[in-house]
């Protein structure tokens, strides 16, 4: 009688269990470029934005600038370059561990970019693409069903008949 009652409880109690069901969806972009950063570049750790002599850390999305007496990093740029539009700006795509350690070099290299406004950026890149993706698509449709038209005339041209006989 004993392992009946236990078994009915077993029974029930397995009934009474949920399941447990647990979604996990982890999206990371480590090092995802932002829209305002220039074409053409598979990787960049660093932006040094010449107009306004600060660096960019694209992993960690922090400016670093010299402030005082001493390189700063923070995670917003001060309100004195609240005026510069980092979509219109020129960025130079540095990968050195420390790029400020060589500032010198980049401000002389890279200043005559202060004023440039005709980089291409990201963001208007993909807007391209896919307006040529779509083009491109309708163009190969028209040319595709020409091919195949020409396919089938040449196939009944050469085949002097034989395919009627079977």
């Amino acid at each position: 009688m004993k392992k009946v009652v236990y078994f009915v409880l077993v029974f029930l109690g397995i009934g009474f269990v949920q399941v447990g069901k647990a979604q996990v969806n982890v999206s990371i972009n480590i090092g995802s470029q932002p829209l305002w950063g220039p074409v053409g570049h598979a990787y960049a750790r660093y932006y040094y934005i010449p107009e306004m002599d600060v660096y960019y850390d694209v992993v960690h999305r922090r400016y670093t600038y010299y402030q005082g007496n001493r390189w700063v990093t923070k995670s917003k740029l001060p309100a004195r370059y609240k005026k510069i539009n980092l979509y219109r700006t020129y960025k130079v795509v540095i990968n050195d561990r420390s790029p400020w350690q060589h500032h010198r070099t980049h401000r002389i290299t890279y200043s005559r970019y202060a004023n440039n406004y005709s980089q291409a950026i990201l963001r208007d890149s993909h807007r391209d693409r896919e307006y040529r993706r779509d083009d491109h698509k309708r163009d190969n449709r028209r040319y595709d069903a020409k091919r195949k038209y020409d396919k089938q005339e040449n196939k009944v041209k050469h085949n002097n008949g034989l395919d009627k006989r079977r």
